[in-house]
Formats: structure tokens, C-alpha cells, sequence
């Protein structure tokens, strides 16, 4: 145990002052796009709200207060797999807290869990019954944010935030790809160290193609796979619907139907992701109207409907957005599409499964055609990105189903 205990670093997050200086200065000396004929969003993210959005973050936004909100929980790092890999680890007051590890989506860092950290693991201090509590444990994603790929940051000295100019150009971890299996591996190698023998897992968007993997590659130790969505979302096969009622495909065709179309962004970032990396690398505006876009087309709104409350509140948004720009990681997250790791998670009956905003009734169906599904919530959530834009109703499932396993296990 000691020699785990030497391996974890503590971490903080403290940018310097002259990177924060220059973000400002690029976003005022941003050379900006005419905008295109054609209305609204169909051409991309309008020059208009881009550049109110950009000044916004320039001029109001303030990254130390996010910063103090980040650094209001414990943030370790340690290697694993040549890697290092910084993580939150947030433990609860509750003596019989269930240890939980959640894990962000793309492109999204651990700022998506700011909000539902506190309800987790202190539920009393939030007016919950403090019978389910979590010890959190929120890994950055290899190559996101705080888990740079090696050689992306000089190591400093102090162990203060990593981040100086010049820095060395970007490379790989190594030659082995960083599929969502050895994100996995490298998950319940972590939970080892700090000593968990027996947990619970959950995902978003990325986080929900690692959290059944990892169910299914670490089954002795996990005790239930927790996802918002992705599960039961029909594949082609004609079996999948047998039985279906036609309320059921009506509820199934609008469920589907904002897939359709879209910008085309994941061939090319399977293709050509370091192309796009120059820009999100050099230009704060075209990292943050690359991850507008992500979050616009994700909800499923192209962003034509002004009377419609933007799902996430810009100070959140940002922070994210400042997350990836400090840290120089916009283009190194895009592995997840070069190295074939984006798409559905994979079905696994090791543990049971909850799904919180799972989608209409027959995704169910089909999901339990291979999947021990005991919950399916039912929630709905304005934005893809359920932590951000509704994160009361992800802590009131994650608190029902963990329950529900609990008491199915003793």
C-alpha cells in the first residue's frame, strides 16, 4: 500500500498569469470570418454569436474562479501504462460511501462534473439522504486536458501547472493505440491503487463506451455500469424490432432523427484529426467554434431557435473551453475517432446496467437482449451533456440505481 500511496501524486491547478494574458490577447487580436449567405447555423457557427461568445470569454469570463472551483477537490496524478493520468479523487464524509469512477465524454474534460461532485458525495450537506453517498474518483481521459500525452509539457519542478511557452511539439504516448480497452485496463488499474476492491462505474458520450468495458474487462470488482445513453439504439438488424408497436417506431423515429445529417465531423477526425489540431493549437476562437458546434449538434438544436434557453451556462462552457486551450489537448483528444474508439457501448451481462436518459421505451427492449439492464430511468436532458445542462436528475439516478444494486448484492 505504500508504494501506491508514493505513486499518486497531488496536483493543482495553477496556470500561470502570462497564459492567461496571451488567451486574452489572441481573442482581441481574432481575425474574423465574413459570414456566408445563408441563414442561421446550416454553414457552421455564426460569426455573430461566435464573436460575442469570444468576447465574453475575454473580457468577462474569469478562468480563476473556475479554477477555484477545480481545485476545491483533491486532484492526484500517477502513470499507469507510460501515461499519466490525472484523476479527482473526492471522498465522502459517509463512512459506508460506494466508490465511484466517472468518466467525462468527448469533448468534454472532468469541468463536466462540477455540479454533481458535491450532491455525490456529500448528500447531506445538499439536503439528500446521506444512505447513498460516493467516494468520486473522475479520471481525465488520456490525452484530455490534465492527461497530456507525454512530452506535451515540460515536467516542472515544483509540480506547479505544467504549461510554459515554448513547449515541445505533441507526441503520442507511444506506438500502441489508445483504444477504449486500455482506457479500461488503465480505469481499473487506478481504482487498484487507491485501494477500491469493489465500485461503481459511470460515462457519458466517451465515459459511456469506457464504463461497460470496463464492467465487463473488471467484473470482479465492479459492481454496477451506470450510462446516460447509447444503449439499445437499433443497428440495422430487422430482429431488433420484431414485436415493435407503431407508437414505439413513431417514439423511435424522433428519437433518431436528429442523427441524421450533421456536419460530418467524425470521418474527417478519423481520417485527418492533426489538420484540425493546427487550428484548435494555435487559434482559441477555432477551438472554441469547433467545440460550440460539438455541443450544438449533440443536442440535437442546430442552434436555430432563439427563443429556445442555451442548455449550458456559458461560464461552464468556457471552462471547458479554457481547459483544452491551456492545456493545448483539442487536438490530442481527437484519438478517440482516429484510433476507431468512437461509436456505441458494447453490450455486457457481467454486472448489471443503468441507463439514466436511455431514450424511448424500445431501446430498452433491444439493449435487454443482451444487457442485465435492472434500470432505466427515463430522464430527459435539454443537452447531450447531461452533467452540465441537468445535473439534478443524473444525481438522483445515479443515487437510485447504485441503491438498487446495493441491495441486490447483500
Amino acid at each position: 500500500m505504500a508504494d501506491n500511496v508514493v505513486r499518486m501524486k497531488p496536483f493543482r491547478i495553477d496556470v500561470p498569469q502570462a497564459d492567461l494574458d496571451d488567451l486574452r490577447d489572441r481573442l482581441h487580436r481574432t481575425r474574423w470570418a465574413r459570414p456566408l449567405p445563408g441563414a442561421g447555423w446550416r454553414r457552421g457557427v455564426p460569426v455573430d454569436y461566435l464573436r460575442e461568445l469570444a468576447a465574453y470569454w475575454a473580457d468577462e469570463f474569469s478562468w480563476r474562479e473556475q479554477e477555484a472551483k477545480l481545485n476545491a477537490f483533491p486532484q492526484f496524478t500517477t502513470e499507469i501504462d507510460g501515461q499519466s493520468i490525472h484523476f479527482v479523487h473526492a471522498r465522502s464524509p459517509e463512512p459506508h460511501a460506494l466508490p465511484l469512477i466517472m468518466t467525462h465524454s468527448w469533448p468534454n474534460s472532468v469541468a463536466e462534473f462540477l455540479e454533481v461532485i458535491g450532491p455525490l458525495t456529500d448528500p447531506r450537506a445538499h439536503g439528500l439522504d446521506p444512505a447513498t453517498a460516493f467516494h468520486v474518483v473522475a479520471p481525465s481521459l488520456p490525452g484530455f486536458g490534465f492527461s497530456p500525452f507525454p512530452e506535451q509539457f515540460p515536467e516542472p519542478a515544483d509540480e506547479s501547472f505544467p504549461r510554459q511557452f515554448p513547449e515541445p511539439l505533441p507526441e503520442p504516448a507511444d506506438e500502441r493505440p489508445w483504444d477504449i480497452a486500455r482506457v479500461a485496463r488503465t480505469w481499473a488499474e487506478l481504482m487498484s491503487r487507491l485501494g477500491y476492491a469493489r465500485y461503481g462505474a459511470h460515462g457519458n458520450d466517451a465515459g459511456a463506451l469506457v464504463t461497460p468495458q470496463l464492467a465487463a474487462l473488471d467484473s470482479d470488482h465492479v459492481i454496477g455500469s451506470h450510462i446516460t445513453a447509447g444503449l439499445g439504439i437499433p443497428t440495422g438488424d430487422p430482429a431488433e424490432l420484431d414485436g415493435a408497436t407503431g407508437e414505439e417506431l413513431a417514439e423511435l423515429k424522433e428519437a433518431t432523427g436528429w442523427m441524421e445529417g450533421g456536419s460530418g465531423y467524425g470521418p474527417y477526425l478519423a481520417a485527418r484529426p492533426q489538420t484540425l489540431g493546427h487550428g484548435m493549437t494555435d487559434s482559441p476562437v477555432a477551438q472554441l467554434a469547433y467545440l460550440v458546434e460539438r455541443f450544438k449538434e449533440f443536442d440535437g438544436w442546430p442552434g436555430e431557435k432563439p427563443d429556445v434557453a442555451e442548455p449550458i451556462a456559458h461560464d461552464l462552457l468556457l471552462t471547458n473551453a479554457s481547459v483544452y486551450w491551456l492545456t493545448a489537448t483539442g487536438a490530442s483528444s481527437s484519438w478517440l475517432y482516429y484510433e476507431g474508439a468512437a461509436g456505441m457501448p458494447i453490450d455486457q451481462d457481467a454486472v448489471p446496467t443503468g441507463v439514466s436518459h436511455g431514450g424511448p421505451r424500445i431501446f430498452r427492449r433491444i439493449a435487454e437482449r443482451r444487457n442485465r439492464v435492472v434500470h432505466w430511468g427515463g430522464h430527459t436532458s435539454p443537452s447531450h451533456m447531461v452533467a452540465m445542462a441537468a445535473p439534478d436528475s443524473l444525481v438522483t439516478d445515479l443515487r437510485a440505481f447504485f441503491a438498487l444494486v446495493d441491495r441486490s448484492l447483500k
